[in-house]
């Protein structure tokens, strides 16, 4: 079968912003740069009564849509290859294991977990602690024998057992399995429960779907004392690497699952003439643009808080949306699949806003979900045009490849790039982009950019790791 570039190049936009987000110089940007509850309008100190989202809000449900579209690929195709149930379950608990445990080294290595002020010795460290992780991760793409493939796993986890049980923290703080990198816990639990949900409803999405009423359920009945409800939410059997409230990401994830499936068919029909057809098509430029400007709108409208004009225009772009795609035949089958599942959820997020008192990222609220999950059904709508019809290579190839790595992007920020600008003296340097927003945000692309650049180069030379 033919690779989603298109979900290659969404899932690597989620995670170069997700660097990015990270890296902008604090305190010299405009709000609408930040995540809407930490910006200036709270005196940039988190402010859970402030509402709204900014483009920050979306790169971690976007993130989590990619990784649900991607499981009918990865577990669907274990299903249809006829592996059986309880190896995909165990793969599907191990990945689980793999990522948590990826959460866990990575927080106890950062360089400020190991020193503060932060030193030679904890920039060392993170940079030797990268290194390790690709005897853990790694795909070898040589021909290797199984038993020396996993040799090599077993090595490099003993050697990174070692160092986290060993290594001086801060504070005199000792190795802790509750300190984990939190987005990285919920990828974990995300990655198994996402995978298991799905391969239990593979035939039925229905059933898929009719799961999150229940869900919501438990949610909503926790908040009264007492209730079976309550105790199912508290309860966890193990608190360091599972939550009950990790699952109200399964808001974003299932969602996800349902896009993969469309895209799955899509491609397995797709002839070059649906290509040819869609390029040729003076509707497929209109299709694209309303697209994204019906995210710019939504991220407009609910930051400033002009909701009844973000509603009024959200339905007119809908409307003139469904015009451009309900006669569209080939690529737009999928297309119109995307923008029905995308506007139902939308919508849905919208009517929703003023439930718990508006939409937020944290704590995250109803609306959040369904309106993330609807904005990313359009931004993929987006790029299968870009990437699968104009054949944007040159403008979404970084991203195609920082997709195929997107956990190499996320760490080498603090494990990499800036230890070595620390080791070579350039901090001094760096720090003369904080003077005001432009040079503040070009401060977040380059860095950014040598991140992202160097998950390109590991997967250019496939070394791809296995998160």
């Amino acid at each position: 079968m033919k690779r989603a570039i298109s979900l290659d190049a969404f899932r690597g936009y989620a995670i170069v912003t997700m660097v990015l987000s990270g890296t902008i110089a604090s305190g010299v940007l405009p709000g609408w740069m930040y995540h809407a509850q930490m910006g200036p309008r709270s005196n940039y100190i988190f402010d859970p009564q402030l509402y709204g989202i900014t483009w920050v809000d979306l790169v971690f449900p976007f993130f989590l849509f990619a990784m649900g579209a991607a499981i009918p690929f990865s577990v669907g195709g274990k299903i249809e290859k006829g592996e059986n149930l309880w190896k995909i379950i165990g793969e599907c608990v191990l990945r689980g294991i793999r990522l948590a445990f990826f959460a866990i080294f990575i927080q106890h290595l950062y360089p400020w977990s190991t020193s503060s002020p932060q030193d030679t010795t904890s920039w060392l460290l993170s940079i030797s602690a990268f290194v390790l992780m690709f005897l853990m991760f790694v795909r070898i793409p040589l021909q290797f024998p199984t038993w020396g493939k996993a040799l090599v796993e077993v090595m490099g986890y003993g050697a990174g057992i070692v160092m986290l049980l060993t290594v001086p923290y801060t504070d005199d703080r000792s190795f802790d399995l509750a300190c984990s990198d939190i987005i990285i816990l919920v990828l974990a639990n995300m990655a198994l429960w996402g995978s298991l949900v799905y391969l239990f409803t593979y035939r039925n999405r229905w059933f898929r779907i009719g799961i999150l009423p229940f869900l919501m359920a438990v949610f909503l009945g926790s908040t009264t004392e007492k209730s079976w409800q309550q105790i199912v939410m508290n309860y966890s059997p193990c608190p360091w690497m599972f939550q009950f409230n990790f699952l109200k990401y399964l808001f974003i994830v299932i969602p996800g699952t349902i896009a993969g499936e469309y895209l799955k068919i899509w491609i397995r029909k797709r002839t070059d003439w649906d290509r040819l057809d869609s390029l040729n098509n003076r509707r497929t430029v209109w299709i694209l643009l309303v697209s994204i400007v019906l995210v710019v709108v939504n991220l407009y409208g609910l930051y400033t808080r002009s909701l009844l004009l973000n509603l009024f225009l959200t339905i007119v772009l809908l409307a003139v949306l469904w015009s451009l795609l309900r006669t569209q035949k080939g690529d737009g089958c999928c297309w119109r699949n995307l923008f029905v599942a995308g506007a139902y959820l939308l919508m849905l997020g919208l009517f929703f806003e003023a439930y718990e008192g508006g939409i937020r990222k944290d704590y995250a609220t109803y609306s959040y979900y369904f309106v993330t999950s609807g904005l990313a059904f359009f931004t993929l709508l987006a790029f299968t045009i870009m990437g699968d019809v104009y054949y944007l290579g040159k403008w979404i190839k970084p991203l195609v490849l920082a997709g195929k790595n997107p956990m190499i992007a996320y760490v080498a920020v603090n494990m990499l790039v800036m230890p070595m600008i620390n080791l070579l003296g350039l901090t001094k340097y760096l720090e003369l982009f904080n003077e005001n927003a432009w040079l503040g945000f070009l401060r977040g692309v380059i860095i950014t950019s040598i991140a992202v650049s160097l998950a390109m180069i590991f997967s250019k030379l496939k070394l791809f790791w296995r998160t």
